[in-house]
């Protein structure tokens, strides 16, 4: 017999997780650790990296990595170190009377569905704005005493860490995380085991690990399919943030929706309202009909239920930024739904339809949770239009002004992202108890009494902070790509903390305009050169790695700043992450944003720079549009000089220019004998102390219970007690309705309105006989009037009610007294819906019958 020269099976492996130990008195350095509370208290970071400042540098400031590698000898030098010891008993003295703080019985409870959240660079489970927003949501959710839990995935790979090439082309590096140093932990079932939720996906099931992140008091639970319980077709799920094909990101978004309330359930969790953060969450209202069809409710009275506690924000302003599925694809892994559901597959799959009977159209995820959540929002207030253009099409009979589609404006987590060292002003200037009321603007006055050195000095230390973090993170990776080392050595030698420094930092999709700034290069370079007002723009900011087109944007502006004339002056930052984004919005003095109208939803990272004394030059589009105050920042027009693009480029970056060259460089460099601007203070100041306050996460999460959250959950209230008596009664009557409507007729109609044009001021009746075919006064009639805007689109200006005056049998009389007072030309026509005084808006049962308004008389 032949002896094999190699001959191995494959490797069995199972991970394991061993810890570290600590000594009995340091324990509860772990609490803290394995709660992200640490991330927005200053006292507890400052005291991780005290324990070893090397070793918290190494660790990416990862606390529970950081208590694994302590040396023994460490450990026995932090015993035997009794100022250190006293500040340990002191800060998890903070944190267990902020953790023994019971919720808010009295606001209504929320379960949180979200694809990605940006807590902290140790957990790569975000990869933007959406991310971040979230993160900080659950944050002041936290804070509020807001009784909350949120679902999300648990990425092995999550988003990916940028660099760069020597010729600027973005590389895309996927890491593993290895949980077990991770600031979380294994949800286990009752019977101490890892908790372990199966998930239907077609004729199988996923087997999904929980993994609880605790961040403060509201929990976050996490799904993970990446273990020996799945096959290698469906491991992949949750191994990166937006992978994979369309398949792929179908089963994540199962995985969310169903998995996540499948979740819940198994937690013995039940929330008043449940808010799908994007449309990647929808579906969880899909497994939420289950649940009550199962209860024994038919797919209408569960419909009512569903809607009536369901909220859904969306962040994206074109509809190409939504999810389709093909009807192929999604009957693949759906298809056993409509039979759950008691209603058929085309009813099924036109929830998802703008046109519902449309079988060429694919299933859109956004769609359906429009369908199913009673509320809609934007997050700003132009995103909240746009949003109700975009979504106008699915409540035909009603322009966007007037469908349900609201806003609340993104705002940002203050102990977050505001630096320690504008925390310490604050808590100097501002009332003692302005943490507990950050949206106050009278507290935020208090800056007023700062005196202006203290303004400066804080501003320069924050600069001189960010200057020291890109040497030392950069230096490497610059000598990796630069090949001269002496290209370095002078690259870092031109770093001038005194110049005046602008940040352009953000993902980088075409919209943003990130080329905006080299139209010009010979302007642009008088503005850099100029030795007496050296100017430095610093850009951070990663393209998805589908998009060519973003990846080229990096390309060219890395490719020009190594230019001679812009070396040091237009520099670009590697891998754009929480620690980096932390320092730039509180290091540079200007926040620089110039999205095409009216493509940025939100942005809230120049919301994350007022907060720390740096001065917004933006598009007023998103956030800036309603917070830019005159005197406290900078803003570009909203509106459009050019319908072509490339015009309107060139007059943007001439406007950007000007506003350099003109206003911005030379107050920042009008300073006096102390070396200070006085006059860049005053902007300083008025938007520390006028914007500021209105977009902390604190404001927005009030928002959402002001506008959506209470009266939702009131309402939920109404339809489910007494058995659902009041959800069972009101899909009755949408039945009745609904199998009436077509019936419903005209009688008779008259208006007196004269043939040759009526007179502003006179009065005119109008009159209809309706049979409703005995339905009982549940059909309303109102006259409605509409003009054109200047784009030229059609648009309303008023609406007429007419009121029912008389009744016989089924024929109902409707009339009003109507007196025109727009003048010229406009359109108008009867509009025929139906009323029942517990609908939530006129959308919720969107049945439209135009009338025809009566020959002319006269």
């Amino acid at each position: 017999m032949k002896i094999k020269a190699d001959y191995a099976n494959a490797p069995a492996w199972k991970e394991l997780t061993v810890k570290s130990s600590l000594p009995e008195q340091l324990k509860c350095l772990d609490e803290i650790a394995h709660n992200m509370w640490w991330v927005w208290n200053y006292e507890a970071r400052d005291l991780f990296r005290d324990l070893d400042p090397e070793l918290y540098h190494d660790v990416k400031h990862n606390p529970v990595m950081l208590l694994e590698r302590l040396s023994f000898a460490r450990k026995e030098e932090i015993l035997k170190d009794k100022a250190l010891m006293k500040r340990i008993k002191t800060v998890y003295d903070l944190f267990r009377k902020y953790m023994d703080v019971k919720p808010d019985s009295k606001r209504p409870s929320v379960a949180y569905f979200c694809m990605e959240y940006g807590i902290h660079s140790a957990l790569k489970i975000y990869s933007g704005g959406l991310g971040m927003l979230a993160g900080d949501y659950v944050k002041e959710a936290s804070d509020s005493n807001v009784d909350m839990c949120a679902v999300g995935f648990l990425y092995r790979f999550g988003y990916f860490t940028q660099s760069l090439s020597m010729d600027g082309q973005q590389i895309a590096n996927y890491e593993t995380q290895n949980f077990g140093s991770l600031p979380i932990e294994r949800q286990l079932d009752k019977d101490g085991n890892p908790m372990v939720v199966d998930v239907p996906y077609t004729n199988y099931q996923v087997h999904a690990y929980v993994w609880r992140v605790n961040v403060g008091r509201v929990k976050l639970y996490l799904l993970d399919t990446d273990n020996e319980m799945n096959s290698d077709f469906d491991k992949p799920i949750t191994h990166a943030l937006y992978g994979g094909d369309w398949e792929n990101r179908l089963k994540q978004e199962i995985l969310l929706g169903i998995g996540g309330m499948l979740l819940l359930k198994k937690l013995g969790i039940k929330k008043d309202i449940y808010h799908c953060n994007e449309g990647h969450a929808a579906l969880c209202n899909l497994q939420r009909l289950c649940d009550y069809i199962e209860e024994g409710l038919t797919f209408n009275q569960a419909l009512e239920l569903v809607r009536a506690s369901g909220l859904y924000t969306v962040h994206t302003p074109v509809p190409a930024g939504h999810d389709y599925f093909d009807e192929g694809l999604f009957g693949k892994y759906m298809g056993g739904y409509p039979q759950k559901l008691g209603i058929s597959w085309d009813e099924f799959i036109g929830m998802g339809r703008t046109n519902p009977d449309d079988k060429g159209e694919k299933f859109c995820m956004s769609t359906f949770a429009c369908n199913t959540c009673q509320e809609v929002n934007g997050v700003s207030m132009l995103h909240g239009w746009v949003s109700q253009k975009m979504f106008a099409p699915i409540w035909n009979g009603y322009y966007p002004e007037e469908n349900h589609v609201g806003y609340v404006t993104n705002g940002v987590h203050f102990p977050t992202w505001c630096a320690t060292e504008w925390r310490k002003v604050y808590a100097k200037y501002f009332d003692e108890k302005h943490l507990s009321d950050l949206s106050n603007e009278e507290i935020w006055h208090g800056i007023y009494d700062c005196p202006d050195e203290e303004i400066w000095a804080t501003r320069m230390a924050l600069k001189q902070k960010l200057f020291d973090y890109i040497k030392e993170q950069f230096r490497e990776t610059w000598l990796k790509n630069q090949g001269d080392p002496s290209r370095v050595v002078s690259l870092l030698e031109k770093f001038n903390s005194n110049a005046l420094v602008i940040g352009f930092c953000r993902r980088f999709a075409t919209y943003k305009r990130a080329h905006l700034l080299f139209t010009d290069l010979d302007r642009l370079s008088k503005i850099v050169n100029d030795p007496e007002h050296p100017v430095i723009f610093l850009f951070a900011g990663k393209a998805h790695p589908a998009d060519g087109a973003g990846q080229g944007l990096i390309k060219k502006i890395y490719e020009i700043s190594q230019r001679p004339e812009f070396m040091g002056k237009i520099i670009f930052l590697e891998d754009y992450d929480f620690l980096l984004a932390r320092r730039l919005v509180s290091g540079v003095d200007i926040w620089m944003n110039t999205p095409t109208r009216p493509l940025e939803a939100s942005g809230t990272s120049g919301e994350k720079a007022e907060m720390n004394g740096v001065v917004n030059l933006s598009v007023k589009d998103g956030w800036w549009l309603e917070g830019y105050r005159e005197g406290a920042g900078w803003a570009l027009t909203e509106k459009r000089t050019y319908q072509n693009q490339g015009y309107q480029d060139q007059l943007d970056a001439a406007t950007i220019y000007g506003l350099l060259e003109n206003e911005i460089v030379p107050l920042y460099y009008n300073k006096d004998k102390k070396g200070i601007s006085k006059g860049w203070i005053k902007v300083i100041k008025n938007s520390i102390a006028q914007i500021a306050p209105h977009y902390t996460m604190k404001r927005q999460l009030d928002d959402y219970y002001e506008k959506f959250y209470n009266k939702e959950a009131k309402r939920f209230k109404e339809l489910s007690k007494d058995d659902n008596r009041l959800a069972k009664e009101i899909a009755q009557w949408k039945e009745a309705v609904a199998e009436r409507w077509d019936a419903i007729n005209v009688v008779s109609a008259e208006w007196d309105f004269p043939s040759t044009g009526a007179e502003a001021g006179q009065k005119y009746h109008l009159k209809f006989v309706v049979n409703e075919q005995g339905l009982d006064d549940a059909i309303g009639l109102e006259k409605v009037n509409i003009c054109f805007d200047k784009e030229g689109e059609e648009k309303v200006f008023s609406v007429e009610p007419l009121k029912v005056t008389g009744r016989e049998g089924n024929n109902f009389t409707f009339e009003a007294t109507l007196t025109p007072t727009q003048f010229g030309q406009y359109k108008s026509a009867i509009r025929m819906y139906p009323k029942h005084k517990s609908l939530p808006h006129r959308q919720d049962f969107c049945y439209v019958k135009w009338l025809e308004l009566p020959a002319f008389n006269g």
